[in-house]
């Protein structure tokens, strides 16, 4: 069974600095990147997922990123390739 391209839910991930990815250099100070949510966030409380950026991050309890998106600490890139969603959800 496949999966929609429409996700309209993200977890929120923490880029922890042992599990930074090339896409994402220790320089990057946005440590809070989106995380696709195809079950509910709390269940993915400290998993290791692939951000919408690429980072490798840490998902951190059951944040939802739409709570925290407009952040000044969150990756540019995980605001700006979920900002479709985040509006059609709302």
């Amino acid at each position: 069974m496949g999966h929609s391209r429409d996700v309209s839910t993200y977890a929120v991930g923490f880029a922890r600095p042992d599990r930074r990815s090339w896409a994402q250099p220790v320089e990057q100070p946005m440590s809070w990147h989106a995380v696709e949510a195809h079950r509910p966030s709390d269940e993915l409380d400290g998993e290791v997922e692939l951000a919408i950026c690429g980072a490798i991050v840490q998902v951190w309890g059951s944040q939802q990123w739409n709570r925290v998106s407009g952040g000044k600490a969150t990756c540019a890139e995980c605001r700006a390739r979920t900002a479709p969603a985040l509006r059609n959800a709302g």
